[in-house]
């Protein structure tokens, strides 16, 4: 078994809860069984605050905004933002990252104590509605981490690879969740939970 399969392995069972990682140790592992074990960890750790009203609220209230937007639009603010991102700061992701949502997602990662790296939500769009971290793009709509969960429709998860972060030299991954609006049982929108693997490996 490779190093990185094993790490993959150990993501798994720890997501799941595993005493012992042993009975793990060897099975091949689908991406069917990543997908249950990360659906594992949402159910347990982070559907109570995915459905908390401010999240609800927010997301919703950019769907109205952003409905009028054509694709050259989103295109524009993506550049915009991209360019702000480089410099560190600027009007658009102060706006964002100055939002209540913003707020409370920043303090669901910092209650996590280091085990979640970063939140942000996307509306219908793929457009960033709030983050705990400043994202490099606005627009998400292009990437796995919107279509694998906002387009699939209510209860998706979209696990990632597990990934060696550059600039905290430690494993992540990424888990993309469908929003729900508890109302009408419809999607409206995504989140995407950046997890520190090893963390995981050691609860």
């Amino acid at each position: 078994m490779t190093q990185s399969g094993a790490r993959t392995l150990f993501f798994a069972a720890s997501l799941l809860g595993c005493v012992s990682l042993a009975p793990v140790v060897g099975l091949a592992q689908s991406n069917a069984d990543i997908s249950q074990a990360a659906r594992a960890f949402i159910d347990l750790h982070a559907q109570k605050w995915l459905s908390d009203a401010v999240v609800i609220d927010s997301i919703k209230a950019q769907n109205i905004t952003s409905s009028g937007l054509s694709q050259t639009d989103i295109d524009t603010l993506d550049m915009a933002w991209r360019t702000q991102s480089r410099s560190g700061s600027g009007p658009m992701i102060a706006d964002v990252l100055g939002n209540d949502l913003s707020a409370y997602l920043k303090q669901v990662q910092k209650e996590s104590n280091g085990l979640i790296t970063e939140i942000f939500a996307m509306d219908n769009r793929g457009l960033n509605v709030g983050q705990s971290n400043v994202t490099s793009d606005y627009w998400q709509g292009d990437e796995s981490k919107w279509q694998k969960s906002y387009s699939v429709g209510p209860d998706a998860v979209f696990v990632d690879e597990v990934e060696l972060d550059e600039s905290s030299q430690r494993y992540q991954t990424q888990v993309s969740v469908t929003v729900v609006d508890p109302d009408t049982g419809e999607a409206i929108g995504a989140i995407t939970i950046g997890i520190d693997a090893e963390g995981l490996m050691m609860l």
